[in-house]
């Protein structure tokens, strides 16, 4: 008897549980930083979720989309930023 399948289950419900709050900040953050920021790290929390699925149900397929979510939510952030710093993404 191994103990992952409850650390994994463990680890979900804390990540769904992070995500939601993340979800709230984005929806009724005071400032735009605020709601950035919740954006960036649910990202980060669905990249998470992704990965301890991947390990939760045995399969090496879901990692090629944490890559890509990961990857997505990067380039999302950065420009983001730089339209609410700058007002436009490209110079």
């Amino acid at each position: 008897m191994t103990i992952l399948p409850y650390a994994l289950g463990i680890s979900l419900i804390a990540i769904t549980i992070s995500m939601f709050l993340c979800l709230i900040r984005l929806i009724i953050g005071p400032s735009v930083i605020d709601r950035l920021l919740a954006l960036d790290t649910l990202f980060l929390n669905a990249t998470c979720l992704i990965v301890v699925l991947g390990v939760y149900w045995v399969s090496t397929n879901v990692f090629e989309g944490a890559l890509l979510v990961a990857m997505l939510g990067f380039v999302s952030t950065a420009a983001l930023a730089r339209y609410f710093t700058t007002g436009h993404v490209i110079d």
